[in-house]
């Protein structure tokens, strides 16, 4: 496994395109954050530290992308049968990819969501630092990669892997909205991976679900992408 997570470490950190990813999402994240905080005029109850975390939205389209190029990249070169020579334990190249794809995104979250806080701060001087919808948006964006990185496994095809997570993220919180049936519209919310996820994110009292309850909705979504991943990895050829 040691050796596994070194290989892949080092592919995350020599190639072109991933650590330029990394530092989009920790840009735009920022900016966006930055933009609606100056360009917003919060009424009375606006939940401010979800305001100053807008940027989450579009930070979690980067992520999704990073996370289905770890292992798309690899079906797209024809390197993933060099790296299945390697190491002929298939679960476990993904294992460590998922690994290495939680710690990099993880510190590289950390510091977009700091950002976002903190320019929400001096643009919205009643904000308030909130612990939860901070801590929230990192392990949510994390959750994100790991979701895309299972589905891309079991789909071999990074364009088909990020149409399916950003078909989640934007797509389906959009159908959920179109719902006539208000019981129905708010189960979609709480099943849904992107809405219940950054439930995370609120500080109000009137939520359709849990806060920690909406990110564990996402990480189970991300845990059965992930097996469903290792499944597929295990059982077609490279």
């Amino acid at each position: 496994m040691r050796n596994a997570l070194r290989a892949e470490w080092t592919k995350a950190c020599t190639s072109p395109g991933l650590p330029a990813l990394l530092a989009t999402m920790v840009v735009s994240m920022v900016a966006l954050s930055a933009a609606v905080a100056a360009a917003t005029d919060p009424l009375p109850g606006t939940d401010l530290p979800k305001l100053g975390l807008t940027g989450v939205l579009l930070g979690q389209a980067v992520v999704a992308v990073f996370g289905a190029l770890v292992m798309g990249d690899e079906y797209a070169t024809g390197l993933v049968t060099v790296t299945l020579t390697a190491v002929p334990r298939r679960s476990r190249v993904l294992a460590a990819k998922a690994v290495v794809v939680a710690g990099v995104l993880a510190a590289a979250a950390t510091i977009a969501v700091a950002g976002s806080v903190l320019v929400a701060r001096l643009l919205l001087p009643a904000d308030v630092v909130a612990a939860r919808p901070a801590v929230g948006s990192v392990l949510y964006l994390v959750l994100i990669g790991l979701l895309s990185l299972g589905i891309v496994t079991c789909v071999r095809s990074s364009a088909a892997g990020v149409g399916a997570v950003l078909a989640l993220l934007y797509v389906l919180p959009i159908v959920t909205a179109a719902v006539a049936d208000p019981a129905w519209q708010r189960h979609l919310r709480q099943i849904g991976p992107a809405s219940a996820g950054l439930a995370v994110q609120a500080t109000g009292a009137d939520l359709d679900i849990g806060p920690w309850k909406g990110l564990g909705v996402l990480a189970l979504w991300a845990a059965g992408a992930l097996l469903a991943g290792a499944a597929l990895l295990e059982r077609r050829d490279a």
